[in-house]
Order: structure tokens, then sequence, then C-alpha cells
């Protein structure tokens, strides 16, 4: 069955990206997720959270992928994974059925997607001789967590609280993905290439977190201990 909602795939191009997305996920969306919103909007059984729910079961499966030494493989489900993630929101806006819930439900599960792609690299690392240590891995893939979690966290308070950040940071979900993909597939010519996406995680997404934070002190002056 069709659905009988506007088809906007021919004219109107804004249902395709948000206004945060910067260019590394708005290239994503606009030539890679595009070409399967349309189509899937014709099925109106199939429901946004339906791709997010799968997006972020792929994004899962090449964190469990990665763990068990396939970079390569890994890094092919968390490419599909990252392509699927656009479809979600595009679809919710193509089809009118956007909502605080869906938006709740992207932001949540993405946690899950990127926190086991994160781990899955740090056990690929830690199961290959390197030059870093055992210990030294597991400390940057703590960093990288946080940093990761943070600047979702960081964006999500700022919201809240009505505080400016700023332009939208270059180290999004959609770059730091990208990153690991990248690096995944290297691996099958470089074995120790998901080194160099882990230490991008430590440094990109935890130097845009403290660039936030004095942002918001020179801005609205120095944190007092009211909460």
């Amino acid at each position: 069955m069709v659905s009988d909602a506007p088809n906007q795939a021919g004219t109107d191009r804004a249902w395709q990206t948000k206004p945060t997305d910067r260019f590394v996920l708005k290239w994503i969306k606009c030539n890679l997720s595009a070409r399967i919103t349309p189509w899937l909007n014709r099925y109106p059984g199939i429901k946004p959270w339906h791709v997010t729910v799968s997006s972020t079961s792929l994004g899962c499966l090449a964190g469990l992928v990665f763990g068990m030494g396939l970079g390569f493989l890994a890094g092919l489900i968390a490419a599909a994974a990252q392509v699927l993630d656009g479809v979600d929101g595009q679809l919710a806006r193509l089809s009118g059925r956007e909502s605080r819930a869906g938006a709740f439900w992207d932001s949540v599960l993405d946690r899950y997607a990127d926190g086991a792609m994160v781990i899955g690299m740090v056990v690929y690392l830690v199961n290959r001789p390197a030059q870093v240590s055992t210990g030294w891995i597991l400390v940057l893939g703590a960093l990288a967590l946080i940093g990761s979690n943070l600047i979702s966290y960081s964006s999500a308070r700022a919201t809240t609280l009505t505080i400016d950040t700023g332009r939208p940071t270059l180290a999004s979900k959609g770059t730091r993905t990208s990153v690991m993909i990248v690096c995944a597939w290297a691996s099958i010519i470089w074995p120790q290439a998901p080194l160099v996406a882990l230490f991008y995680l430590v440094l990109h997404p935890n130097l845009a977190v403290i660039v936030r934070l004095i942002k918001a002190m020179q801005t609205y002056g120095p944190p007092s201990s009211n909460h």
C-alpha cells in the first residue's frame, strides 16, 4: 500500500537533514540515506522507530564483530548502520510523523550503538600485539567513551538550560563513526589502524567538550554551587 503522506522527495529537500547536521553527516544523509527513505515512505507499515531499532541493532552488531577481530566486516556493518541512522529522521519528516518520543528514542539508542563500536574496537586492539600496552588501550578506550557521550550530553544539557555552545561540533556521531569505519576498513592492510581512531576519539570529542565548558564560563560567568 502506498502512503498517502505528501511525497516531498521530488521538490522539497528539507526532510533530508537537520540544521545541526555538519558536513560529514549531511553528506551521508543527502547522498546515501535519502536514496532509501522515499522508497520506505511508500509503505506506511514501516514506522520511523522500526528504522531506529534496526540501525541500533546493526551498530551493536558491528561492535560485536569488531571485538571478534573482524575489522573490515565490522566497518561494513557499521557503515550500513550509519546510513540507516539517517533514514529514521528523514522518514519521520517526510511522512509527517515527527515526535518528541521518536527524537528521544533516536538520541538514546544512538549511545548504545556508539558505545558498542568503541568497546568492540578496544577489544580488537587489546587482542593484537601493539606498541601501546593493554592498560593504556583501556584508559584510552574509557576516555573515548566518556568524550563521545559528553558530546551528546552537553548538547542536550545546553539546550535544556538555554546555553549557547556555539556552532554544532564536528565531533558529532557521524564524524566519530565515519573515522572508526575508515580505520576498521584499513585494518585489512594495517591491523593497528583502529588505534588511530581511538586516539581521535580521545582527543577531538574531549577537546570539544572542554571548549564548550570554557565558552559557557566566558559567556555566563564562572560556575557556582547552584544546581
